[in-house]
């Protein structure tokens, strides 16, 4: 930008928060914008100025139309881009909103229309972003893909899945959804192509001029399945500057506390990791999101906290890009209320259910046992459609009935149990699950009035039959096939189901790294204290048995001693993190290069750049700041190491003479020692993790496409942080002793660093302390101790976890949505955490029964969903 139009926005901007009474500092607080930054814009300091920050501006300002169209224009002729007026008054790129200008497309100035979001602009978008882009592209469609693979999507063929349209009140003027100019001659109120079905999806939303689309749907209609089916057909037909659709789990957002754009930045870098490489002062997925290359596709806003719904949706309409979101229509509707108004722009429509004849014509073509070929399209034939029979001729019978009687399975008359039951695609695969694909069951059972009287009854009795089903079915071609007994796959998936649910906010993530945050906080605090206390005392007795010459009860008592000290130590530190709001390690999102900075591909922290291929480079993060971040957070947990390694030093040496001697001078010689060794420690523990960042790089993206990929991304990436942890560490100690106690020699008195001390500590605290921290303070650690150890010890998870994740996912129970995993369906996720619930309280009365000593079978085994240890540490999570 000229000087000329660096003082112009230097201007509007100040002019603009001076009219909104905020201060700079108040600005930065409400916009998300540093301070120094906003000084810099407003002092006409900055020349090249973010789409981002500008954007964040406008909205915590509440810029009106002309000052957005303003900074609009300085931005696009700062930056040599043409700039279109429209009748709006709003300034635009040419091109459309998905950047392939087709006339049909949200985004594309059409004759007698408004402008819509704009579109990515090659201009204003750096190769860098764009090749980014292009991968996340290719491996979302191959994740997707996969996925409807495990849900049998097209087998036998899709369900149908059709929409219609909704109620107007849902919806914004149609004015506005087809952003039609003041004046302009008024849509027609019910246009052709607002119903369709799974295979149109992708298509209609690219005749939609606004780019937002909201479809309502009951639970399990379809509409996850739907969000996936969209994704891929978006993909099929995406060009160089179309967005991205990215699917996101909404229901994790908390708008109060994170604005949109961050909250999927975050998502992003969580499911690709390699996204976290910085490029221009932000990551890539932060540019990917500020260059618009992002589609959101939000599935399940009905799954937010009923308080934040309404405020969600004020966001989502201060978010002018388009959108896709999928709700419950009663949900949605309550959020409509409560903020007043639509999702602005959008259209909105309603997922059908299914018809009797749907079902009819699906369910006995799933039936495939005992080798049947005949009959054809459903009807007639062999074995596996005569399953079926008598339930699809009741179900044919009672829709007649109905339509007679003016219902029409339907309306305001009574429905059918099982027809209501089976209305939605997820009761309907459930229905296959349990009856088509295993052998002896017979679905008339499900006619039956008096076991099962209503709808409700139907579903609960498919959702308890599901796990149970798809753990009893064999398949000894499997690759990776195991055999788990289906009542403790139930007590398991229910334990992590449980856990899932909050007070607050129900969450649907499933991360391993979180699996460990189940425990209770005083159990995750003594974890970290009993591993640091074995870590240290195996490698106390290690190192006197190798290199130190004390005797065999002195080594026994000092590696006693500093166990206890170290667990203290590293449980004070772990506890503050709690107490301050941490707590919880989230995997690395890079790995340990071990070469020189500036060979090979990666970030080269001597040259700040990223490697992107031939001719494509960006900055990277800055060295030093990272440095001085890593440095100061790990000297103070190192400091608290010292202080409790000089206690035990002096409490050893104490007791070589044969009792604990108290007074002031030795009192005052261990204060010293305290600060000395405080001192060593902090200073060579943060110098050693400080270096290490330089030699971080991000993981490529083929490393991490599944939940198990990053755990042994993360397994490796530790591996390989303690090979150069433990000499590092042992050095630093040992050598930085000796310069430490060689500076305040004098000043605190007569201090003595002999080097073969100094050696046998740097050796202790290089072992020790390395694996102390790797199996405490990084999520791979804490993996293996919790879900791997005490987990399973307890009966909450079976010995191998991962491979249980795994295998419940290539059964269908769970999903994968990017780096997590999640219930198939919600209604599972619920159904497995009430049963959970209900068990174990089953299981704490039977127990108090025994406490009680009430009768002679009191003292019985427990029930059989319970873990098989008897002791106390398997009762009530």
């Amino acid at each position: 930008m000229t000087s000329e139009q660096l003082v112009r926005l230097a201007s509007l901007l100040k002019l603009m928060r001076q009219r909104s009474g905020l201060t700079q500092e108040q600005l930065a607080a409400k916009s998300g914008v540093s301070e120094s930054t906003i000084r810099r814009l407003e002092g006409g300091r900055a020349p090249n100025p973010t789409l981002l920050s500008l954007e964040k501006l406008q909205e915590a300002l509440a810029a009106g139309p002309e000052d957005r169209r303003e900074l609009v224009e300085l931005l696009a002729s700062g930056r040599g881009v043409p700039v279109h007026l429209h009748p709006d008054g709003v300034a635009g790129e040419p091109g459309g909103a998905h950047g392939a200008g087709r006339a049909d497309e949200p985004g594309v100035v059409q004759p007698g229309r408004l402008r819509s979001p704009a579109a990515p602009s090659a201009v204003l978008v750096r190769d860098e972003v764009l090749s980014a882009a292009r991968d996340v592209a290719l491996e979302i469609r191959r994740r997707w893909r996969l996925e409807e693979e495990r849900r049998q999507v097209h087998d036998p063929f899709p369900l149908p899945v059709r929409w219609r349209r909704t109620d107007p009140a849902l919806s914004d003027h149609e004015a506005n959804v087809e952003r039609l100019p003041p004046g302009a001659a008024p849509p027609d109120p019910y246009p052709d192509d607002l119903g369709g079905d799974l295979t149109m999806v992708a298509d209609f939303y690219r005749r939609r001029h606004s780019g937002r689309l909201v479809v309502l749907g009951r639970a399990g209609s379809g509409k996850s399945v739907l969000t996936i089916r969209f994704v891929q057909d978006f993909l099929e037909t995406r060009t160089a500057l179309d967005r991205v659709p990215v699917i996101f789990s909404i229901g994790s957002w908390d708008p109060t506390a994170r604005t949109l754009r961050a909250w999927m930045t975050e998502r992003l870098v969580r499911d690709h990791p390699h996204l976290a490489v910085r490029a221009a002062g932000t990551s890539m997925a932060g540019a990917l999101i500020e260059a618009d290359l992002v589609l959101p596709v939000l599935d399940g806003f009905d799954e937010m906290a009923e308080g934040l719904r309404g405020r969600a949706l004020e966001r989502l309409n201060e978010f002018s890009s388009p959108l896709l979101l999928t709700s419950r229509r009663e949900e949605f509707a309550e959020a409509v209320d409560t903020a007043g108004t639509p999702l602005v722009w959008a259209t909105v429509i309603e997922l059908a259910d299914l018809t009797v004849d749907d079902v009819a014509a699906y369910l006995p073509r799933t039936a495939r046992r005992n080798g049947d070929q005949g009959g054809q399209g459903g009807q007639g034939g062999g074995h596996g459609q005569g399953v079926w029979d008598a339930v699809t001729e009741r179900l044919r019978e009672r829709s007649e009935e109905g339509d007679v009687n003016g219902n029409g399975g339907g309306g305001g008359g009574a429905v059918d149990p099982l027809t209501g039951a089976l209305r939605t695609p997820l009761m309907t695969a459930l229905a296959r699950t349990l009856y088509s694909e295993r052998t002896g069951a017979d679905p008339a059972e499900l006619l039956d009035a008096e076991t099962f009287p209503d709808e409700s009854s139907i579903e609960e009795h498919l959702l308890a039959g599901f796990v149970p089903a798809v753990y009893r079915r064999r398949d000894p071609g499997a690759e990776h096939a195991r055999d788990w007994d289906p009542d403790r796959a139930e007590q398991w998936l229910g334990y992590l189901a449980h856990h899932l649910a909050h007070p607050d906010r129900e969450r649907q993530d499933l991360a391993w790294w979180e699996i460990g945050d189940f425990l209770p906080r005083r159990q995750r605090v003594l974890s970290v204290a009993l591993t640091a206390t074995l870590c240290a005392a195996l490698s106390t007795w290690v190192m006197d048995l190798l290199i130190s010459r004390l005797s065999a009860w002195r080594t026994l008592v000092e590696g006693a001693l500093m166990g206890p000290a170290a667990g203290l130590a590293f449980a004070a530190v772990y506890g503050v993190m709690i107490a301050r709001g941490g707590g919880t390690f989230e995997p690395m999102r890079v790995r340990l290069r071990l070469r020189l900075p500036g060979r090979g591909p990666g970030p080269d922290p001597v040259r700040g750049t990223v490697a992107r291929g031939p001719g494509v480079r960006g900055p990277a993060r800055a060295p030093l700041r990272v440095f001085a971040a890593r440095f100061g957070t790990v000297m103070a947990g190192g400091f608290v190491m010292g202080v409790g390694c000089a206690c035990v030093l002096a409490v050893e040496r104490e007791l070589a003479y044969g009792a604990l001697v108290l007074n002031l001078e030795v009192l005052e010689g261990v204060a010293v020692n305290m600060l000395v060794f405080g001192l060593i420690f902090g200073a060579g523990t943060g110098l050693v993790f400080g270096l290490l960042a330089a030699f971080e790089a991000p993981l490529d993206v083929a490393s991490v496409a599944d939940p198990i990929s990053l755990l042994a991304a993360n397994r490796a990436t530790v591996r390989r942080q303690l090979v150069a942890l433990v000499p590092l560490l042992a050095l630093s100690v040992a050598l930085g002793g000796g310069l430490i106690v060689a500076l305040l020699d004098g000043f605190l008195g007569d201090l003595n660093w002999e080097a073969w001390d100094g050696l046998f500590i740097g050796a202790v605290v290089g072992l020790g302390g390395g694996l102390s921290y790797a199996l405490s303070f990084t999520a791979w650690g804490r993996w293996v101790v919790r879900a791997r150890l005490w987990l399973p010890m307890t009966g909450k998870l079976p010995w191998d976890t991962a491979a249980f994740l795994d295998d419940a996912y290539r059964r269908g129970v769970l999903r994968q949505a990017g780096a997590v995993y999640q219930f198939r369906h919600v209604r599972l996720q619920h159904h497995l955490g009430r049963t959970y619930r209900r068990r174990q309280a089953e299981r704490s009365q039977r127990w108090a029964s025994v406490g009680a000593g009430r009768g002679p079978t009191a003292s019985r085994t427990p029930p059989r969903t319970g873990p098989p240890s008897g002791g106390p540490l398997s009762g009530v999570a």
